[in-house]
């Protein structure tokens, strides 16, 4: 997706992530984990895929969010699912930063 069909928005200011942990934001109806992995601020669906969780709620170790539900464990970079019970990869958002503001990108709404 082109930044051109990407709508930012400003979702918390960078002090408010420490490294190697995650905050819970929204955007509209999305909920969205935003994470800081040395220094470099990355953002997920914040719902695990394989049962309703918040993964910002859970732990964050190695460059990875373990699921506070059931286990299972995502590469925050690249959402991707590592280890059972999840099969589904997490949706991941670009992330820019403005002055202190985190922004994350997400698709602009139609009309």
């Amino acid at each position: 997706m082109t930044d051109t069909e990407l709508e930012y928005h400003a979702v918390a200011k960078t002090s408010e992530v420490d490294d190697d942990e995650a905050i819970a934001v929204s955007v509209g109806r999305q909920d969205i984990g935003i994470y800081k992995i040395s220094g470099e601020y990355y953002a997920l669906s914040d719902i695990c895929t394989h049962a309703y969780a918040a993964m910002s709620d859970g732990y964050v170790e190695d460059g990875q969010i373990e699921c506070p539900l059931h286990g299972a464990c995502f590469d925050i970079k690249t959402g991707k699912a590592l280890t059972a019970p999840a099969a589904v990869d997490l949706d991941t958002y670009p992330v820019k930063i403005d002055g202190d503001q985190i922004l994350v990108g997400l698709p602009k709404k139609d009309g």
